[in-house]
């Protein structure tokens, strides 16, 4: 990053990254005890907010056409701006109606973020850097989660779920207009396609996507629902473990983006799915809830292995084909994400283990695929 504009890409990356930490991770925060206090909301309303705050991650591939009018990086701007709008907004609507319309103005607004995001970071940097940086920007987001999550519990003795949520939109916001002081330009760089792009040769890329956003769900959806369901977990347990979980991936994502480089993507990837199959195993069979919360530590940090399968893609993508195919690879990571939560609720009510079970079939197929990864790149 020897240049002017190569610290503004860095830096307006930068800022963004932590404005879109405090927006979600603060609305994520409040989202449930709003719900239920405030808005009454049910359970089955729940699962519909949460099944539409999926939809714009399964449509990211229309971001492809919005890049025919619209630069990636005021793309990115106006979307987190959205993120900020609907965060800022959620306390003022204290409904049913009012959640499904703000969770999905939010949910429209990070999701095309993280899809600008992702292209613009393959962009910007060179193979060699951007595991580190990738690496380096999930540790500041663990780092922002954490004040993020105390903040909340301090101020909330104080403000209302309004202000709060008010106060969050503001604090995005305003990150969103200081990195514009940063707004950085495309010298440079190769003049991405403005069509989709579906290659034969980046199938294995499609299909690790496409397993990695199955293995995320089944980590996401039903790991902690386990641990409250079944080992009766209380919401202070919970925190506890948020708070370990985001200071070990403070602490050990930079070592991650350097294994990266040093060990290549297939050893990567290879050590984060031989060990979510015993992972999975003990979610399925193990009774102590010791041993659970240590698998669950253990499954949170591994499951950001999967920065990997992005920098394989960077080594083997045309330079011009990175935008769109971020845009594709995003709605195939979300395709999981649409079926599994309901498929696998079904099946736990027969039996808790099968969506477990389920994820070490994913987990087992996963390894498979990653072993066609080359050893070395051209």
């Amino acid at each position: 990053m020897e240049n002017k504009n190569q610290k503004n890409r860095y830096l307006f990356l930068l800022i963004l990254t932590i404005a879109t930490a405090i927006g979600f991770q603060g609305w994520r925060t409040l989202l449930n005890n709003f719900a239920v206090n405030e808005a009454n909301i049910l359970g089955n309303q729940m699962g519909m907010i949460q099944s539409v705050r999926e939809i714009p991650g399964f449509l990211a591939l229309l971001v492809v056409f919005i890049l025919l009018i619209l630069k990636e990086e005021i793309l990115a701007v106006i979307s987190l701006s959205l993120l900020a709008i609907g965060v800022g907004l959620t306390g003022f609507f204290p409904s049913y109606h009012g959640l499904l319309f703000t969770t999905l103005l939010m949910s429209l607004g990070f999701h095309y973020y993280e899809t600008v995001n992702q292209s613009l970071t393959l962009q910007y940097f060179s193979k060699k850097e951007t595991p580190l940086i990738m690496a380096k920007f999930k540790s500041i987001g663990a780092f922002i989660n954490i004040l993020v999550g105390l903040s909340i519990f301090i101020f909330m003795k104080y403000l209302s779920y309004k202000w709060m949520f008010l106060i969050l939109g503001v604090l995005v916001a305003f990150l969103i207009i200081y990195s514009l002081f940063y707004f950085p330009n495309k010298d440079n760089l190769a003049i991405q396609r403005k069509t989709m792009v579906l290659r034969k040769k980046y199938w294995l890329f499609y299909t690790l996507t496409f397993l990695a956003g199955a293995r995320r769900q089944i980590f996401v959806v039903f790991s902690v629902f386990l641990m409250v369901k079944k080992f009766h977990f209380s919401i202070f347990e919970i925190t506890i473990l948020f708070v370990v979980n985001n200071l070990i991936n403070m602490i050990f994502m930079p070592i991650v983006g350097k294994a990266i480089n040093k060990f290549k993507e297939r050893k990567v990837l290879s050590l984060e799915y031989g060990l979510i199959i015993p992972i999975f195993l003990v979610y399925a069979f193990v009774q102590n809830r010791y041993i659970i919360m240590a698998v669950y530590i253990l499954d949170h940090l591994v499951f950001n292995f999967s920065i990997a399968i992005k920098t394989f893609f960077q080594k083997i993508a045309d330079e011009s084909d990175i935008a769109p195919s971020m845009a594709v690879a995003f709605t195939i990571n979300h395709i999981a994400a649409v079926v599994i939560p309901a498929l696998g609720g079904i099946l736990w009510i027969l039996d808790y283990k099968i969506p477990f079970i389920i994820g070490v079939v994913i987990a087992i197929t996963s390894l498979i695929f990653v072993q066609l990864i080359p050893k070395k790149y051209p």
